[in-house]
Formats: structure tokens, sequence, C-alpha cells
């Protein structure tokens, strides 16, 4: 009888230890399925799907934060090259004009207007110059707060019939967030934008 007893007590903790081994399996097993589940919603909440001629593209959505500086620095380096890209005629300046007016405040507009006023652009035209926009030295960035200052350091050359002159270029503005379009594929705006340097550097003879 005791031995009786023994096996059924025996038989009792072979299930008990069965039941404690299937219960934790089974967690295991939800526990992972669980952890692919939500890296799939991830993954595939990180895809975008876009139409393209008729076609379904994939497109894979990153964290804007990551991307901030150079996006910035491609803004104000964009603004600059199209503000101060002049050739002899009237309507290229005009038209790069346009595309600078669109990545900044009315500063631009009161700057563009300061150099048209002492007669900038007329000499352009009048003296058949090209002046063209270097990739800048550097670009400084303060992100700390919003909206975000920058400091742009670089230079123009403007070529003439008999010379070639390198000026510096060293101006300064902040950088708010605005709505991307067309004309502002990064969605930023550049305000109390102002030039603190702009002077000879060199001048070579052709």
């Amino acid at each position: 009888m005791f031995q009786s007893f023994r096996n059924i007590d025996t038989a009792i903790r072979h299930m008990r230890l069965f039941a404690l081994a299937l219960t934790l399996a089974n967690c295991l097993v939800c526990g992972a399925v669980l952890y692919y589940a939500d890296r799939t919603v991830t993954r595939l909440s990180a895809k975008v799907y876009v139409i393209a001629h008729d076609k379904l593209l994939e497109a894979v959505a990153e964290n804007r934060s990551e991307k901030l500086p150079v996006e910035l620095r491609h803004h104000v380096t964009m603004f600059h090259q199209s503000f101060y890209s002049l050739e002899p005629d009237e309507k290229v300046i005009e038209r790069n004009l346009l595309k600078a007016f669109y990545l900044a405040d009315g500063s631009a507009k009161a700057e563009a207007d300061n150099l048209r006023e002492s007669g900038y652009y007329t000499s352009i035209i009048a003296g058949n110059i090209s002046q063209q926009v270097p990739p800048p030295d550097s670009i400084y960035l303060d992100r700390r707060t919003t909206p975000w200052h920058f400091r742009y350091y670089g230079k123009l050359v403007l070529i003439r019939a008999t010379s070639i002159v390198t000026r510096s270029l060293v101006t300064q503005g902040y950088l708010r967030p605005t709505e991307a379009s067309d004309n502002n594929p990064h969605g930023f705006l550049i305000e109390r934008w102002q030039v603190l340097e702009n002077k000879d550097l060199q001048i070579e003879k052709r």
C-alpha cells in the first residue's frame, strides 16, 4: 500500500513538473511570437509605398532628426548658391534671386534691394562678369534652440574679362522649419539673414 502511495506521489510530482515545464514553454513561445510580431510591425511601419510612373515603389522612412544637420546645411548652401550665382543677364539674375527668396524671409529681399540700389547687378551685366559660388568652407550650426542659428563661411569667384577675383563671404542667420514644397524641398526658412564679411582675397590676371 505504501508503495502505491509513493508511486501516486511521484506521479503527481511528475505531473506538476510537466505542467510547469509546459507553462514555461508556452510563455516562451508567446514571448517569442510577440517579439517577432512587434519587430515585423515596426519594420513594416518604416516602409512607405509610393506610385511613380504607374509603378508601386517601396521607400524606407527614416527619423528626420538623424539627417537634420545635413538637410540644414544643404538648405543654407542652396540659398547662397541661388542668391550669389550671377551672370551678365538680367533674366538669369532675377531667376536665381527668385529661387533664393523661396528659401528665406524678407531679409534676403532687403539685401538684394541694397545690392540693386548700389548698382551691383548693373555692374555685373555691364562688365560681362560671371559670379560663381564654390562649395562652402564650413557651415556652423547651433541646434540647441529653435530657430537654429547658422554661420556660413565661403567664397565668391568673379570672372572678368581680364581677371579672376576671389572674395570672402561670411553670413549668418536663423533657420526655422516650415512646409516643404517644390520651391523649398527641405522645408526650412532662413530668417534675419545678414552679411558679416565680403571682401577681396585674391586677384589673378587672366
